[in-house]
């Protein structure tokens, strides 16, 4: 298990009524220098209201949540109702993204629209799409967007295929965090390469999380053991039955997933184990 830039300093277990733990408080996820408690990150949009947004972001328990700046109004539009007011910045770490954006040169923009909207705000989600009906990363476009935003003193998020040589190279060019798909945005197909993500996981100095793809709780559990930092996550949420019902699940989901990656899983076999020793039977 390698240590991260994504990972703070783990405190050893301790005994608590006979039984071993690892208190919560030291196992803190940090991004461009900033600690959190969550490693469930949320999105805004789909909800059918504002109210419904407050209430699924406070049950998720999520402190980062991710603005769509081409789609949803913080400030652009005087008139209309304002995100920041039922997340206000002073509690959430708002996270604008560049959902919409096909080129380098309109997510660039739309990260300094977004900087000069919320008064120098540097943390942003890069996201350079391919194509309107897969919705998949141009990496090309989104591999020069990072450079361009890096070299501009932004601190960059950046969604990703789940290629390990393109993870590496984000980081290599100074992203803050690396955020590669488990399977097509919106799909809820769940993770769909374990392999890559553990590779790219095994090798990263900073913090991966799993962006789009995620359907359901037990998808969250699995990135989340696979050694991930985080979970970021809207359609799950915000197009489930009851999205408040479902953030409370994916709250537990990401949590109930860390502690099983600290804990460390028994290794797979192909034969059973007894779980009694068959030493020093009484009879």
């Amino acid at each position: 298990m390698n240590a991260r830039a994504g990972d703070a300093p783990r405190a050893s277990p301790q005994r608590h009524n006979g039984a071993m733990t690892t208190p919560a408080p030291d196992d803190r996820l940090i991004i461009a220098g900033k600690t959190y408690r969550s490693r469930l990150l949320t999105g805004t949009g789909k909800f059918k209201d504002l109210d419904e947004t407050r209430r699924a972001t406070e049950a998720a328990g999520a402190e980062i949540v991710t603005v769509a700046i081409r789609r949803t109004n913080i400030g652009q539009n005087a008139n209309e109702p304002n995100l920041l007011d039922v997340l206000p910045p002073d509690r959430y770490t708002i996270l604008p993204n560049t959902a919409g954006c096909y080129t380098a040169d309109d997510a660039v923009r739309t990260c300094r629209l977004a900087r000069e909207l919320l008064d120098g705000h540097r943390l942003v989600k890069l996201e350079v799409l391919g194509d309107p009906k897969t919705l998949y990363p141009h990496m090309p476009e989104t591999l020069k967007a990072a450079e361009i935003l890096v070299a501009d003193g932004f601190d960059v998020m950046v969604y990703c295929t789940d290629d390990p040589i393109q993870a590496k190279r984000l980081e290599e060019i100074g992203c803050v965090a690396v955020m590669p798909l488990a399977a097509p945005i919106g799909s809820g197909l769940g993770i769909q390469n374990k392999w890559s993500l553990l590779e790219i996981v095994d090798n990263a100095k900073v913090p991966i999380l799993v962006d789009a793809g995620v359907g359901t709780a037990s998808d969250a559990a699995v990135a989340m053991e696979l050694g991930c930092d985080g979970v970021l996550m809207n359609t799950a949420i915000a197009s489930a039955k009851h999205p408040v019902l479902m953030a409370s699940a994916m709250r537990k989901a990401v949590e109930a997933g860390r502690e099983a990656f600290l804990a460390g899983r028994i290794p797979r076999k192909r034969y059973a184990s007894a779980s009694s020793p068959s030493d020093g039977l009484f009879f």
